[in-house]
């Protein structure tokens, strides 16, 4: 029997439900979990919901772009509606629960710490500062929307430096282990090794937007891809975990990320349209989920120690009503803006 091939459109066509299923594996990567439980090395591999998100991010931002460039827009038109749009969904759900976290917080009293506060709630400067992670994919995700515009205008003109993501993984291993680089910017380890998987989503973004197809014997070798590389991070998290730089596992993400959205979308295909709705509905909501669950819900629940799948159940079904709230909220208010 003939294996269909496989659409590569169906990246944008389930993007909404791969959202919702990224969302979905960076709780479960949340929840706690014993260094020697059995299941703790294929809870740390849920840390890929960030590379899928950032991935299909790219796609996104091309799509959006293209539009744009193929309308006539002038340069200075299109990248003041692209940095507009793209803050717009983000900073105000930013702003509100970055002020509910570090407001309660603060006890300072000095300039210095007044400043340090502000910085925090505006751009969170602390992550770019010292690696503070308690939102760092905020910041992360603004500064690579801050750099996108200025990538794609470079590959529609020159498509020579689609090749340009190589040269961020050198960059990576560069940070990794050459010393004055290390000791300057290490530090911000997690954004470097996250740059290439944006930038091939924006890559791949022009493929799946020519609706391209692959050949459908090609499953077997993207199943191959993703069980050498899904087995190789499980092994890792489970049995090296603490003894290699965490960047290597992630450069790993990358052929990982991209094959796991291309098989999850001949999953979704095959899945009931109940199930797809679920999964986009966590995907609409995926960035407020995100600000919402690990300091607001999934601490307070795991206080209760009911378990791990009882934490994470109790937090996914906490949370998306709260991420939708907020979203619902924000969304009346800046629909109006993208809108002119």
């Amino acid at each position: 029997m003939r294996i269909p091939d496989i659409e590569l459109a169906n990246i944008s066509r389930f993007r909404g439900e791969q959202m919702g299923a990224a969302m979905l594996f960076i709780i479960l990567f949340h929840v706690g979990l014993d260094r020697w439980d059995p299941f703790f090395g294929l809870r740390r591999t849920g840390n890929v919901g960030v590379d899928i998100f950032l991935f299909l991010s790219g796609v996104g931002l091309w799509y959006s772009w293209s539009r744009m460039a193929d309308s006539g827009m002038d340069i200075r038109s299109m990248l003041l509606r692209f940095f507009r749009n793209r803050y717009v969904r983000i900073y105000p759900a930013w702003l509100i629960m970055a002020s509910a976290y570090y407001i309660p917080r603060f006890h300072g009293t000095t300039i210095k710490e007044w400043a340090d506060l502000i910085g925090d709630i505006t751009i969170n400067w602390d992550f770019w500062l010292y690696d503070e992670l308690t939102f760092w994919y905020i910041p992360a995700i603004m500064m690579l929307y801050t750099i996108a515009p200025f990538y794609m205008i470079l590959i529609r003109k020159h498509p020579m430096y689609r090749w340009l993501p190589l040269i961020s993984i050198i960059w990576c291993v560069m940070v990794q282990w050459v010393i004055p680089i290390h000791n300057a910017v290490g530090h911000l380890e997690i954004f470097w090794s996250r740059v290439p998987i944006f930038l091939l989503g924006i890559n791949f973004g022009s493929i799946v937007q020519r609706k391209q197809t692959i050949d459908g014997q090609a499953v077997w070798m993207l199943a191959a891809i993703w069980t050498l590389t899904f087995g190789t991070c499980l092994y890792l998290e489970q049995q090296r975990h603490g003894h290699f730089p965490l960047f290597v596992e992630r450069m790993l993400y990358i052929p990982f990320t991209i094959t796991t959205i291309m098989l999850l979308n001949r999953i979704f295909r095959r899945m009931p349209a109940r199930v797809n709705s679920l999964m986009r509905f966590v995907g609409a909501v995926s960035l407020e989920a995100y600000l919402i669950h690990s300091h607001f819900v999934l601490c307070h629940i795991e206080k209760m120690h009911l378990g791990y799948w009882p934490t994470f159940l109790l937090t996914a079904v906490i949370t998306m009503p709260l991420a939708w709230l907020l979203h619902t909220l924000i969304e009346k208010v800046t629909c109006k803006i993208i809108a002119k």
